[in-house]
């Protein structure tokens, strides 16, 4: 019985069909064959870019025990085969030593191809964040993808399609950062709201230095920010005219409350805060009185 894969759009069950292997074989379009593995190309368009070696090595030395047991895919092109899906099987089969391996060849154009490789790491959870992202990029630029289209293909919302994306408007460094697992997509996400590039980088290094949270970084960001925003209120209110000042302040005392004097060419405002009915009752009261 096949297992029913749920969450993921439509998956590599819809993308490449299940059949069963006899079916596979008979087929002169999709059929099983030994494939040199020197003929094998690696997929352009494949999403993961890191391979860990350790992982492969531990592969290599089940497959030269027993061998490649599930096919990978490739489709074919002018020089050889290109690989569809099994680009980590296929690394390993080249440590082990291997000179033939199984292959299904399908007859797939290029964005379909693209389409299955980033399914099938999402599948596997083999992508890094940054990668995912790298890979719904290139499917938007190279056939004009939307965001809504890709969600379909890979079964996620589009907003969490729009938020990876995200990601790679951050600082080249940060972002390998996250290549490299030192930070986690929430990280990320928690240091876009950060536009001064080198800030963001000095942060991200105190996040890792630190071994801060998604919640504990985003409590950084934010203290930060109100650091910022205090600062440039505190420049803009030194570069008013001391005499307006004086008379707001003069304001302040007389009516107990916050007063602000906007200043233009030819005219100007007077802002009095007020909290509650009965607050606004007592600033009249000042002002009709005095």
């Amino acid at each position: 019985m096949t297992k029913k894969r749920r969450g993921l759009g439509k998956g590599l069950a819809a993308l490449i069909p299940d059949e069963p292997l006899n079916n596979i074989e008979n087929n002169d379009k999709d059929r099983v064959i030994s494939v040199d593995v020197s003929l094998i190309k690696p997929n352009k368009e494949q999403p993961r870019r890191e391979f860990t070696l350790d992982s492969l090595n531990e592969l290599a030395e089940s497959l030269k025990v027993h061998g490649l047991i599930q096919p990978i895919i490739v489709r074919k092109i002018d020089d050889g085969y290109e690989l569809v899906a099994g680009e980590r099987r296929w690394r390993a089969a080249k440590i082990a030593g291997l000179k033939e391996i199984p292959c299904i060849v399908r007859d797939f154009e290029s964005r379909k191809s693209a389409e299955i490789a980033l399914v099938e790491n999402i599948q596997r959870e083999d992508l890094n964040p940054i990668e995912e992202a790298i890979a719904y990029k290139r499917l938007m630029e190279n056939y004009n993808l939307t965001q809504e289209e890709i969600s379909t293909i890979v079964g996620k919302s589009r907003p969490y399609v729009a938020n990876t994306l995200r990601l790679l408007n951050l600082s080249q460094e940060v972002i390998s950062f996250i290549l490299e697992g030192k930070l986690t997509s929430g990280h990320g996400r928690a240091l876009l709201q950060i536009d001064d590039l080198n800030k963001q980088i000095k942060l991200a290094k105190e996040i890792i230095e630190k071994r801060l949270s998604v919640r504990e970084a985003e409590k950084l960001v934010k203290e930060l920010k109100n650091e910022v925003k205090s600062k440039k209120n505190n420049k803009k209110e030194s570069k008013r005219d001391p005499f307006t000042l004086e008379i707001e302040e003069q304001l302040r005392k007389i009516l107990g409350t916050k007063v602000q004097i906007s200043k233009g060419k030819k005219k100007g405002k007077i802002e009095i805060e007020y909290y509650s009915q009965d607050d606004l009752d007592r600033i009249l009261d000042i002002i009709l009185n005095s």
